[in-house]
C-alpha cells in the first residue's frame, strides 16, 4: 500500500497514519502501527524511520502488511514412546524438553506435531486447530504419561474427567533437602506471582485458587541431600508440585524457576519431575 502525504501540516509519522482513512479501514491501532514501523514494514520515502519521524507534503509512505501465518500445525516425524493406543486414545511417555503444543517461540517440534504424524492426522478437533487432541498438558521439562484424544468423543469425555477431578495423577519428584514431615497434604491457594508473571506463587485467600497435593517421602540420600517424593495431585494448577515443594522448603532438583540448580548438590541437567501414574476411564 502506497500513501502520498497530502497535507502541509507536519506531523509524526504514526500520528499521520492513525488518521489515514486507508489504514483506519483495516482497524490498525496506533500501537500496531508503531510495531509495523519498528519492524520495517512501513517506510518513509524509501527509508526505514522511527514512529516519531516527521512527514511533509508529497512524502511517499509505503506500507507492507505481514501475511497472516497459517496456525495449522504440520505432522513431524518425531519419535514417541507409546504406552497405550487404540482407535480413541493415544497415551505416551513424554520426554523432558518436549513442548506439548505450538506457541510463540515453539511453532514446530511439539508433541502435537509428533502425534499428528504418528496418528496420520487423525486427532480430535474439539481443542481447535492449534491443539488437536490435547486434553491436558505437562510442563516442557516434565516427563511422563500423557493422554491424547484421537476422536472428538474421547476428547469431550476426557476433558470432563480432568475438570471434575475423576482422573488420578501421581508424580515422582526429586526434591532438594527433605520435608519436615515424611507424609502430609499441602492445601494452599496458588496464583500468578505478583511481581514475576512467569512464576506461580502461594497466595493468601481469597486470592488464587485452591491447590491440593498429598505427598510421601520414599527415601532420602545424604550424599546429594535430595529426597525421592511421591506426589498425588488432587487439583491440577499450573506448576502445582513445583510451587508446593518449594513452599515446604524442598524445591525440585533442576528447577530453574523455583530453585537454583547451580547451588544444588545433585546435578541432573533436567527438572526432576515425572508423571509416573495416570488413570482415566475409557
Amino acid at each position: 500500500m502506497k500513501i502520498t502525504v497530502n497535507t502541509e501540516e507536519k506531523e509524526r509519522l504514526d500520528v499521520f497514519l492513525v488518521k489515514n482513512t486507508e489504514l483506519s479501514s483495516l482497524g490498525l491501532s496506533r500501537s500496531q502501527i508503531k510495531n509495523l514501523i519498528k519492524a520495517g514494514n512501513i517506510t518513509l520515502n524509501g527509508e526505514v524511520v522511527k514512529a516519531k519521524g516527521t512527514v511533509a507534503l508529497n512524502d511517499q509512505i509505503e506500507v507492507s502488511l505481514p501475511t497472516e501465518k497459517d496456525e495449522t500445525p504440520l505432522p513431524e516425524d518425531i519419535p514417541l514412546e507409546v504406552l497405550y493406543e487404540d482407535e480413541d486414545l493415544l497415551i505416551i511417555n513424554k520426554p523432558p524438553g518436549l513442548v506439548v503444543h505450538p506457541a510463540n517461540g515453539n511453532e514446530s517440534g511439539t508433541l502435537v506435531n509428533a502425534a499428528l504424524f504418528h496418528c496420520n492426522g487423525q486427532l480430535s478437533t474439539v481443542g481447535g486447530i492449534e491443539r488437536p487432541g490435547i486434553v491436558h498438558r505437562l510442563d516442557k521439562d516434565t516427563s511422563g504419561a500423557m493422554v491424547v484424544a484421537k476422536t472428538d468423543r474421547a476428547h469431550t469425555s476426557l476433558v470432563e474427567q480432568f475438570s471434575e477431578r475423576k482422573t488420578e495423577k501421581i508424580y515422582l519428584a526429586v526434591g532438594q533437602s527433605h520435608p519436615a514431615k515424611v507424609e502430609d497434604t499441602i492445601t494452599v491457594n496458588i496464583g500468578r506471582h505478583p511481581v514475576n508473571r512467569q512464576k506461580m506463587a502461594v497466595l493468601e485467600p481469597p486470592n488464587g485458587k485452591e491447590s491440593i497435593t498429598k505427598y510421601k517421602v520414599l527415601c532420602h540420600e545424604e550424599k546429594t541431600d535430595s529426597s525421592l517424593i511421591l506426589c498425588h495431585l488432587h487439583t491440577g494448577r499450573t506448576h502445582q508440585i513445583r510451587v508446593h515443594m518449594a513452599h515446604i522448603g524442598c524445591p525440585l532438583i533442576g528447577d530453574p524457576i523455583y530453585a537454583n540448580p547451580s547451588r544444588q548438590k545433585a546435578k541432573t541437567g533436567r527438572l526432576m519431575l515425572h508423571a509416573w501414574h495416570l488413570s482415566v476411564t475409557h
